[in-house]
Formats: C-alpha cells, structure tokens, sequence
C-alpha cells in the first residue's frame, strides 16, 4: 500500500514516519500534487501553527490534489492541525479558509485552564469509533494544543474535556482524524495507527 506521508515543511513528519515504520509500514514523504494523486492513502501530521499549514499546503498547491483524493475515497488520517484544517476556517488565523470537508470552525480553548494543551489526557467515546478499536476505554493520550473543534457534530466519536468538551477523534466515511499525537501515545496511539493501516488497505 503506498502511504503518502504530507511533508509541508512544517509538521511532525518524522516522529510519524517513524512510529508507522515500527508497525511494519513503507511510507512515503511527499509534498506534490503528484504523490497525493497516487497515493492509496494520506496521513497529514501537523504541529504548530494553523496558518503554516493552510499556507503551506496552498503554496505547494496541494489543496486541490488532497480535496480530489479524498473525494475519490483515499483513506486519510489527519493529526492534529490535520484535524483542524479540515474544518471551515480557524479562530487562530481567520482569515484563511481550511479545507471546508467539516462544517464548523475551530475555537480556542477557554482561557480558565492552562494552555497549550499539553500532556496525557482521556477520551469520552460518543460513537462507535473503527479507529479505536481494541483500545481501553481508560487509555491516555498525548496532546499539545491550544485550539480545537468545540462542537460535537455527528462525526465526532470521541471526545476530550479540558476546559471544554472537544473534538479528539473524527470519522467520516473515509476520513479520519485526530486532535492528539498517536505517534506520542505509546502503545494506545501505535494501535491507533495500526488499526488505521489495516482500515486503509
């Protein structure tokens, strides 16, 4: 199966890569048109901020290929900013526009709690989750975040409360993603992505 690792110069590329290569994995960094178009699934990792993604991904021109492969049903997994961007726009750069596949915005944590975001947290299954299959219902995972999708629409299947309830895992149809880092989560987040690769091929 060849997996399209995006590589926009401004994510955690390599931590990913490398955690999917210790589950027995092959994949490729990319960052044209090109490899996305040929890909058989898309994982899109992303830390930082949303506009060096969004930006990023328009610069390279990778906005039209990516919309076009998940339209044709390429399996995708996106991580963290690769949650957020999936939405209409973000409340930490407004001005640009995500990639609109989720209706909604995404918001900042409130400002009570401590942010980022940052270190082991739970989750609150809403759904039934395929991403999170065989996983504890008392698992931890790692977040490092100071924004989030704050409505739960229906294709929310977890959620995560700090401050706010919030979106930590979505699926829909061939889309998924995360707002933590399953390449930090130990064995939780290795099963995660285990179960992605088997979803996906």
């Amino acid at each position: 199966m060849k997996i399209s690792l995006l590589d926009y110069g401004a994510g955690n590329a390599t931590s990913v890569e490398r955690a999917l290569r210790r589950l027995g994995a092959n994949p490729e960094r990319s960052n044209s048109p090109e490899s996305i178009t040929n890909a058989e699934a898309i994982i899109l990792p992303g830390v930082g901020h949303y506009s060096a993604l969004i930006r990023a991904l328009d610069k390279q021109n990778l906005r039209p290929a990516l919309l076009d492969a998940l339209h044709r049903a390429v399996p995708f997994l996106g991580i963290c900013l690769g949650l957020q961007a999936l939405y209409e726009t973000s409340a930490e750069s407004p001005g640009l526009s995500g990639l609109h596949l989720l209706t909604g915005t995404v918001s900042s944590l409130p400002a009570t709690v401590k942010l980022p975001h940052m270190g082991w947290n739970q989750l609150k299954l809403t759904h039934p989750s395929r991403l999170l299959e065989g996983i504890s219902p008392d698992a931890y995972f790692y977040f490092a975040h100071s924004f989030a999708a704050t409505h739960a629409n229906g294709e929310v299947v977890a959620l995560c409360t700090y401050g706010a309830d919030f979106a930590a895992v979505i699926e829909k149809q061939n889309i998924f993603a995360v707002q933590f880092h399953p390449e930090k989560s130990g064995d939780a987040g290795a099963r995660l992505l285990q179960n992605f690769l088997r979803l996906a091929a």
